[in-house]
């Protein structure tokens, strides 16, 4: 029959009566082993019984691995601690016999607290004036690392860590009670995946690999007593350090100590000895700026799920506790990142614009259906370091600060703070998508003039007659009877002006919010309220601004005939475990989508949208020609999408779709929006998109779109008068908000 945890307690009397034990000397503080042996029946029996249940089974902190959507291609990880648990069995069998070598033989001899030890220690003491020979067992280490990891408190610890007489005689105590719960092989396997190595390595699988790059199984007698002699003093016995003298001899003396346990023989022994430290150092990664150096452009794509991640409930009750939650609970997260994908979307980016350029050229790639982020590319470099970055591109700020290319940490891709960029003629697809849902047909048409005079108002500026709003085409051709096809085709300003004045633009606005758009700056958030957003007539020439992501998805949406899905940049999280994570009876990781847009509408917006890319709509006349004609000829399967460039062209937008893969591109400056990028960067984008996808579905069939149904193709007599009430509306635009000048 097992002792009970106060019997091995009394195993000190004999110690005590002797004479040996008046008290141990620790850390300068008395430490009376009398108060462990002469625990009562009811104040020992209280003691134990009070000892935290948690202590078995309290959770280390472990490392986040995030894998690429193939599950292996390792993107970066996440910890505050680098662990990973091992099971015992799967650690050199050296491993075990060096740790209990150094730190604690009689490991297998005692009962969670070693009187000989404590004798031991408390002579060495007396002999040396002070502490130089501790008395801890590696159960009582355990217990203080459980109690320090498992602290929710700075209180709790410090409690678990301090030196002091009540810590210790805890420790004694919880150490006595822990081996009646659980086997000497589990308190050894629990110690080596706690115990610190070192160079922020936790536990035996983060020191094998930060200091020979391979697993805890593979660890030789030499490298095996190398790390067991650190947990010591880590710093005292670093063996990375030029001089390797102190970890040379702590390594020969755990040697010793293995020999004179019988675990290797004298020939080993002196082999091991002999030989030289031998390191193989690894950095483990952490954190975003810690992606592959050849694959630094993930890091953009990192940030966006670390902000996502930031965002879900399921991993915390604010921001903050989610973040810890990422860098401590040991998850296996498999991204969408498609890696094929994120490289081509990356290599058509930098053909056309390189990093030290102050326009920000960017792509994402999202998938219809899911919402599924493949590829989010952009000609940065993702780090923190902007010391050899080329100056502001706004010449108020460069004596301030410098400008943030080629290397940026800011998200210019979406998920983060920045509000994004305009996205021009882009919005368009809100009005049409607003008109067709309320039963404005395809062939809807209104002639349109190079100019008109809108019911809007607007506070005077270039495209202003009068007080009202009066915005102009791009191009003289566009003059004439135009349709939904042909004025999106075209890209039709004041076609779509009108279309919008039928609808109402505030149906257009909550379009946009209902497909995921989010107003970021204080303007935007004004004119989108309810008091303006009926009045916010140059919302269709794309004035507000929009991040990628948001973009990608609203035309993937259309690529799903209407499925709403949320832009999510993983696949699967399991747990420290194993299991897949739930919340609410949902897979976080899973799909987040629902109907949000009637399949025949957005069929009907599809076909419209087939005109843009030269593909050609399935039901009506495209006007002759269009603004994107070379991505259904670069592509050369079913495409449809949207152009936009702003005024003065500040930026340059393409979004096009197919019903495998839909992305959106733009180019803009991130510094300075008030810096034009010119004509000569208006088509880059749609080469870019046509590119990407273009690799994307190489291989793939050629699905074609569904054709929109009768009912939103005909409808009855045309009307192009509008006599409705305008509002007021700072439209932020000059009469070129849409500079496609007819490409």
């Amino acid at each position: 029959m097992k002792k009970t945890g106060l019997a091995k307690a009394g195993r000190l009397a004999p110690l005590i009566r002797a004479g040996l034990i008046a008290g141990l000397a620790i850390a300068g503080l008395v430490f009376p082993l009398v108060a462990l042996a002469g625990v009562g029946a009811k104040t020992g029996a209280d003691a134990l019984a009070s000892m935290p249940d948690e202590l078995t089974v309290v959770p280390s902190a472990q490392t986040t691995y995030v894998y690429a959507n193939d599950g292996k291609t390792l993107l970066t990880m996440f910890y505050e601690e680098h662990r990973k648990p091992t099971k015992i069995e799967d650690m050199s069998p050296y491993l075990t016999s060096a740790i209990v070598a150094s730190e604690d033989t009689r490991f297998y001899e005692h009962n969670g607290v070693d009187p000989k030890g404590v004798a031991r220690a408390f002579v060495a003491n007396q002999q040396a004036g002070g502490v130089s020979q501790g008395a801890s067992t590696l159960t009582m280490q355990y217990v203080r690392m459980a109690l320090r990891d498992g602290a929710e408190t700075p209180k709790e610890a410090l409690e678990a860590t301090e030196q002091t007489t009540e810590r210790k005689l805890r420790e004694m105590r919880l150490a006595i009670e822990l081996e009646q719960r659980i086997s000497k092989q589990e308190i050894l396997q629990r110690y080596l995946n706690s115990a610190y190595f070192g160079h922020r390595a936790y536990g035996v699988f983060a020191a094998a690999e930060v200091f020979f790059s391979k697993t805890p199984k593979d660890l030789t007698l030499t490298e095996a007593a190398l790390l067991a002699g650190l947990v010591k003093a880590p710093s005292a016995y670093d063996p990375a350090v030029n001089d390797r003298t102190a970890a040379t001899e702590r390594r020969n003396y755990v040697i010793d100590q293995m020999l004179k346990m019988g675990s290797i023989t004298p020939a080993q022994a002196k082999s091991a000895q002999k030989a030289k430290i031998k390191l193989n150092l690894t950095a483990p990664p952490n954190d975003c700026v810690s992606v592959p150096e050849e694959e630094n452009d993930w890091g953009f794509f990192c940030d966006y799920l670390r902000n996502w991640w930031m965002e879900q409930p399921a991993f915390g009750a604010n921001p903050q506790e989610r973040l810890a939650n990422l860098r401590r609970g040991g998850y296996k997260v498999v991204t969408t990142l498609d890696p094929k994908i994120q490289s081509s979307a990356m290599k058509h980016i930098l053909d056309k614009e390189k990093r030290k350029s102050v326009y920000a050229h960017g792509e994402v790639v999202i998938e219809p259906g899911t919402g599924r982020i493949k590829a989010m590319a952009v000609n940065r470099r993702y780090s923190l370091d902007q010391k050899d970055n080329g100056e502001h591109s706004d010449s108020r700020r460069r004596d301030q600060v410098r400008g943030n290319y080629p290397n940026t940490v800011n998200p210019l891709l979406g998920g983060g703070d920045m509000a994004g960029y305009q996205a021009g003629s882009t919005f368009k697809i809100f009005t049409m998508l607003a008109a067709l849902e309320e039963g404005m047909p395809l062939n809807t048409s209104f002639y349109s003039p190079e100019r008109i005079v809108t019911k809007y108002i607007t506070a005077p500026g270039p495209a202003t007659c009068g007080i009202r709003w009066c915005p102009k085409n791009s191009s003289k051709s566009m003059t004439g009877r135009q349709t939904m096809w042909s004025g999106f085709g075209k890209s039709v300003n004041t076609y779509f002006v009108q279309l919008e004045q039928k609808v109402g633009a505030e149906k257009a606005v909550r379009m946009a919010e209902r497909l995921g758009l989010k107003w970021r700056t204080e303007i935007d958030k004004t004119l989108a309220g309810p008091d303006h957003a009926s009045g916010w007539g140059a919302f269709t020439l794309g004035v507000s601004d929009a991040t990628p992501v948001e973009m990608a998805n609203v035309f993937a949406t259309l690529g799903a005939d209407g499925k709403y899905c949320e832009p999510i940049p993983v696949r699967l999280i399991n747990t420290r475990d194993g299991a897949s994570y739930e919340y609410d009876d949902k897979k976080v990781a899973g799909p987040r989508c629902h109907q949000e847009i009637a399949p025949e509408v957005a069929q009907a917006a599809t076909d419209a949208a087939r005109c843009v890319t030269g593909y050609g709509a399935a039901e009506g006349g495209c006007g002759g020609w269009s603004t994107s004609p070379m991505v259904h000829a670069t592509l050369k399967r079913p495409v449809a999408g949207k152009s936009g460039t702003t005024d003065s062209n500040r930026s340059a937008w393409f979004c096009g779709f197919t019903p495998q893969l839909a992305a959106a591109a733009f180019v803009a400056d991130p510094d300075n929006p008030e810096n034009t990028v010119g004509t000569s960067r208006g088509t880059i984008s749609k080469f870019t998109v046509a590119e990407t996808l273009k690799d994307a579905l190489k291989g793939q069939p050629k699905m074609k779109f569904n054709p929109p149904p009768a009912k939103v193709v005909h409808g009855g007599k045309d009307n192009d008068d509008d006599n409705d009430d305008g509002g007021w509306s700072n439209n932020n635009s000059d009469d070129e908000s849409d500079g496609e000048d007819g490409d």
